[in-house]
Formats: C-alpha cells, structure tokens, sequence
C-alpha cells in the first residue's frame, strides 16, 4: 500500500468519524468520542495489517467487522465481559444496539442517556460505513464512492438533531477538511499524477450545509428544523389510566388522607400531575407525548434549580407530582411530557406499594413587566383546541365576562377576577362533579357553585372563545404543613387550575377559585407566582360586571393574528430561495434528461442528435451559433474555446452527420455509436475549462431551446 494510499484511508476515516460526531447534540460529544474512535482505530489498523499481510487482504471486510465489534465490546459494554472477554450479554447487547438503538433514543429525551442499548447505534452506523468506505477505495479505486457512506451518517444525524449558523458552518468545515484529504490523495494512473479536483464536492457539501441553515433560518412558519424525532414517542403498555381530574370531588370528601410528602428547602407552590388540553364537550384529555427521560439537562440561563425527594403514599394512576420544567429524576424511571412537565410511571405496582424518587427542577425568573407588557402566546400547542358544541347562553357569557377586551394576558386575568368574584367554591357537604358541557352549563348559568373541577374547566371554555389560549392542569397545591423535616400534601391539597401562555415567558398557571386572596394561600414561593400577583395588583379592581340573566347567543369572534412586514419578508426570502433552487437543480436536469432521449434514438436521427448534442453544449460554452452554420463553421467557432482536440472532434462528427443525411445509406448503429463516441471526446475536452466557465455553462438555461424555434437540418457539409 503506498503512500498516497494510506492518506486516503485516514482522510476517509476521518469524514466517516466527523459523519458519527455530528451525533453530538443527541448523546453530547464526551459520550460519543470514544466509541467512534475505537471503530476508526480498529478499522484503520485492520487497513495496515492487511497491507503488511497480503494474503489477509480478502478477509479484510470480515477483520473489520469483528475488530470494530471486539473494540465495541471492551469500551462500551466491558460489564458485560468475563476477564475482558466477551459473553452471550455482550453479542445480545450489540444486537440490541443495532436493532433497537436508533428506535429508543428517538423515544427519549434530549440529550439521551449514554446507555450502551441507546448509543451503540451510532458507532455501529461508523464501523459499517467505514468499512464500506475502504473496500470501495482500495478495491473498486472509487474515492468519490467511498464518501458516501459517511455522508450517509452525517444525514442521518441531521435527520435526529439538525445543525443551524455557525454549528452547520463548523460541522461542514470538519467534514471537508479530511474529505480533501482522500480527494488529493488519488493514486497515478498510466504514469501520471492524476488528481480529482475537490472543488465540487467541496462546494456541494457547502451547498448542502446552506440550504440546511436557509430552510432552518427562512422558515415562513417560525418553525424548528424537522427531526425524525417528532414522529415518535415512547409506547405505553397500560391501556387505561385513570384522568386525575375525575377523581377531585372524591378527594376533597376525604381531606385528611395524606398523598405524598418531600423534603425540600422550602415549600413548592404547586405539584401538578397532568395537563390536559383536548375537550369534546365530553370529556378532556391530555395530548401529551410521552419520551423516555435522558441524561439530567441544565437550567436555562438565570432560572432557579431545585430539588426534593418525594415519598408517595397514595396516589392511584400512573402519574408522578412534578414541576413544569424538570431537570432530571433519580429512584425510578418514568415517561416525561417535555412540553408541560408531566410524569408518568409506566409499570404495574401493588395499592400499597410506597414509592420514591429525587425530582430536580428548573423554576425561570420573571419580572412583573414580563406579564404586564407581554403578548400571549396564541400558537402554542393545545393552546386554543376544541370546545364541541358550546351552548348558546356560554358565548354571550364568554364575551361579557372580559368585557370584550382583546385577547392579552391583562384581558386572561380579568377572566380570572370574573370567575372569583361572581362564583363560589364549594367546602364539604355534597360536592358537584363533572367537567362537560352539561355540568359546566349548569355552574355558569344557574348553580355558581363549584370545586377547582368546574372552575378552572369553566375557565378554559371561557378563554378560548374569546381567543385566549389556555389549558386544564390537574395537581396539588404545595402544602405548608410539616411533619418533622418534611412537607406533607394531603386529599384537601387537591387542585385543578388554568393556564396561559404568554410569549417569552411559558405558560403562567391562574387560580380562579378565589384561593389567591384568601389567608389559605400564603405568600408565593416562586418568581413566576410573585410576578402575578404583582400584576393582579397593579391591574386593580375592573368596573362591576353584573352576570346576564338570560344570555344570549351573541358568538364572540376570534381575532386572528395578521401577516407582519417580518413574515412577509421571510416569506419572499423563501421564495427566491426556491426559484434560485430550482434553477440551480431544474436547468442541469432538463439537459440531462434531453441528452438521454437523443441518446436513445437510432439511425439518421441518432447522428442528428449526436450533433444537436454538440452544438447545444458548445453554445453553453459560448460559441457563437447562427442557422445555417457548416459544422465547419462551428469548429471555427469553437477553436478559440475549446482548443485543438475539440474542434477536430467537431470536424469528424460533422463527417459523420453529413453521411447520414446526404449520402442516402442506411445509417447503421455501428454509425451511432462513432458519433456519440465523438461527443463523449467533445465533453471531455470542455472539461479542461476552468471551473467558473463550467458552472456557468451548466445552469445555462438559454440552450434549452433551439437556435431558431425547432430544430432543423444542419447546412450540408462542405469540404
């Protein structure tokens, strides 16, 4: 093996080793390097030991396949070894790696666990396009082919987490620099140093790079880059989960029963068990997408972490009390909503059984002007969905109750006071119960009295028609009482409340059972609870508002938002970006495909479309062309383009078509095929032009017609 060749192999091994990293964003970087580099290693030693042992190098593949693997084995799943030697466990952990891994990780959240069962699957996609990479360089000598794989790999990576700016920038520039390397590292052919010019395929990885960023960056919608990731979540083995909402009135009958304790710094405001957003008039329901939980991620910038350990007592269903952003869990292993927070425990356990888990959490810091001056949110998910069929009476209601007011988070609080001022909630006795519309007509319109249940889902009906977004969360509140060094939640901590979304802030959680100003409540423990009862405050008392006593059927109308100069402008941006795409694609691929239909033609018509062939690209090139024109003509034309070699090739084809047109001989395939085999030594001879002229002539769309409308005859040829 000589030189040039091994510079190959490593340039080769090192796009396919970028190609893997690019996993970075799913696994983080620490947990992939690695494994990756021990797949490169052993590959490349595998290269060398089949150079210094010729008769090894059939075997090669086979050596690479179970070098990589053994490498595999040591530094990811060594627990699984016996005296370093691997065992049943670790061939059945890397069958679950390469089957199963891609799956789970698209089914957890991001950055995902380093388990061996998750991550193996991208080392495993480097060793396989390694080892196709090699084979196709030293075996088949195809140094563009043996990219491929790696750009497979990169793709595939974009496809989990996409790169955007400067990451996309960075990442293109990693991959390019070894890929140059394998290109200029071609070996010499018939005594030659025969070189590949890098310069296209460096440029069509940029150019990829770049659509990837003007896609991600020009998005009309404002939407994040695609992920194969949205197409997936974590299945559930149970089939029915009890919907913590039905279960309130019950637990207020029985106050005194403890649900679960924690230990913490201080009390939590709320633990919220579920977030439901679909109503359809019936019943509501959680659109949550549930994902395994990865690795414990950070806190956003200038929030707060907490954590507590959390001790469950009696808690029937599934769910877990949590936090709307949380960081990590450690004791048990449960589904996670990223969107809302939620918790999930997908495993069967006895009535009694006491379970415990250590819950971190991120809590953001807000400023009272955030919400006071903030826009709410009107795209958020589940924000504004279904209602069914709403009765008459409810909209005339809904309008009146924020006094017609646009949809703002001043307009979202006024809704709130509405509901606490002209409704009571019901302590003891006979509860009421049931969250659809029957139940909810009858709180608003006649009985006025309710627990947390029909409050904040009379809230949410109430919002949406009048265009504010809004969602049901179903939890406790973070109850003061202690016992020993720890804060106990009891049945009467129960509590369902809204929410709404205000932009640049998330969703804001609201209590429209007048608990607020009650001495229950106590003083708010979190930025975001502060930030809203300052705003309450400074809102202050709105003019009386006395409830209709036969409402009528005056629907509210929802404003939507309008198309601003910024959409406006991305959208045009959009445009142009894909009529300069299509340009760029569309004009080579019509001249391809024109080029296969003349190819495909026989006798006369084969040589005229071998000529038409010519003439086209010479036009591309800039040679003058008139109707009339000898190819003699057209050889003169291009000798000051296209040089010697060319112009004699136009000559000899224009024999060629002067006999299949004029001398009345049947034209033969052997005839066809000399003229094609002209046009190929034409192509080769514009090649050699400088790399501007080529791209220029490329994307040409002018010669896609036909100097004069339809083609005609070439002039006969004169000697």
């Amino acid at each position: 093996m000589s030189r040039s060749d091994r510079i190959a192999v490593v340039g080769l091994l090192g796009s396919t080793a970028v190609a893997g990293l690019l996993f970075a964003p799913v696994f983080g970087l620490p947990a992939l390097l690695p494994p990756v580099l021990v797949v490169v290693l052993a590959c490349y030693g595998c290269v060398e030991l089949g150079a210094r042992r010729p008769r090894l190098a059939s075997w090669r593949p086979l050596l690479v396949l179970l070098t990589g693997a053994l490498g595999l084995v040591e530094s990811v799943l060594f627990p699984t070894t016996v005296a370093g030697l691997p065992t049943a466990a670790s061939l059945r952990g890397l069958q679950r790696g390469f089957t199963d891994g891609w799956l789970l990780t698209l089914q957890s959240t991001w950055p995902a666990r380093p388990d061996p069962e998750q991550l193996l699957f991208v080392p495993l996609a480097v060793l396989l396009a390694g080892l196709l990479g090699i084979e196709l360089l030293l075996r088949l000598r195809k140094p563009v082919a043996a990219l491929l794989p790696g750009l497979a790999v990169a793709g595939l990576a974009q496809t989990y987490q996409a790169l955007t700016g400067g990451a996309a920038v960075l990442a293109a520039a990693c991959y390019v620099a070894p890929a140059a390397l394998l290109l200029r590292a071609d070996r010499p052919r018939d005594g030659g140093q025969a070189r590949i010019d890098v310069r296209p395929a460096v440029a069509a990885v940029l150019a990829i790079v770049a659509g990837t960023v003007l896609i991600g960056g020009f998005d009309p919608a404002g939407r994040d880059p695609y992920r194969l990731k949205d197409a997936y979540s974590a299945p559930l083995r149970r089939h029915r989960i009890v919907n913590p909402l039905q279960e309130i009135a019950q637990r207020l009958a029985e106050p005194d029963r403890e649900v679960f304790r924690y230990r913490s710094d201080r009390p939590a405001d709320r633990w919220s068990l579920v977030v439901l957003d679909g109503f359809d008039g019936a019943n509501w329901s959680a659109g949550a997408r549930l994902y395994r939980l990865g690795a414990p991620r950070e806190g956003a910038p200038g929030s707060t972490v907490r954590s507590a350990d959390v001790r469950l007592r009696d808690l029937s269903g599934p769910w877990l009390p949590s936090q709307p952003v949380p960081l990590a869990v450690g004791g048990l292993a449960p589904l996670v909503d990223p969107s809302a927070g939620t918790l999930l425990l997908d495993e069967p356990a006895a009535a009694d059984t006491e379970r415990r888990y250590r819950l971190t959490w991120s809590e953001p810091e807000v400023k009272a002007a955030a919400l006071g001056d903030g826009s709410l949110d009107t795209a958020a998910a589940g924000g504004l969905g279904e209602l069914g069929t709403v009765p008459a009476e409810i909209r005339q209601l809904a309008e009146d109750a924020v006094q017609g007011a646009r949809p703002t988070f001043q307009s979202a609080l006024r809704l709130e006071r509405f509901l606490s001022e002209h409704y009571q909630v019901v302590h003891g006795g006979k509860l009421p119960t049931g969250h659809g519309w029957p139940q909810l007509r009858n709180f608003l319109t006649e009985s006025r009295r309710g627990t947390s249940e029909q409050f904040a889902a009379a809230y949410v009906v109430l919002a949406r028609l009048n265009g504010i977004p809004a969602r049901l969360v179903v939890g406790f509140r973070g109850s003061a009482e202690t016992d020993g060094d720890s804060y106990v939640v009891r049945n009467r901590d129960v509590l369902a409340w809204p929410e709404v979304p205000v932009a640049g802030v998330g969703w804001v959680p609201l209590d429209p059972t007048a608990a607020v100003t009650t001495a229950q409540a106590g003083p708010a423990s979190s930025a975001l609870d502060e930030a809203v009862a300052q705003v309450r405050a400074q809102q202050g008392s709105p003019p009386p508002q006395a409830l209709p006593s036969q409402p009528g059927e005056k629907a509210v109308e929802r404003r939507a938002p309008g198309l601003g100069f910024r959409q406006i402008g991305m959208v045009a941006v959009a445009v142009l970006c894909g009529l300069l795409v299509g340009w760029l694609l569309g004009v080579p691929l019509a001249k391809a495909v024109r080029t296969g239909r003349r190819r495909r033609r026989t006798g006369t018509d084969g040589v005229i479309g071998a000529w038409a062939e010519v003439r086209d690209r010479l036009r591309a090139h800039g040679v003058p062309y008139g109707i009339g024109m000898t190819p003699r003509d057209l050889a003169g034309s291009a000798a000051p383009v296209a040089g010697e070699p060319t112009t004699q090739a136009v000559i000899r084809l224009g024999r060629l078509l002067d006999t299949a047109v004029w001398s009345g001989v049947p034209v033969t395939d052997d005839a066809v095929r000399k003229a094609w085999d002209e046009v190929r030594t034409i192509r080769r001879g514009l090649a050699g032009r400088p790399l501007r002229d080529r791209l220029r002539a490329a994307v040409d769309p002018r010669v896609l017609v036909p100097p004069g409308g339809r083609a005609a005859r070439p002039a006969r040829w004169h000697r």
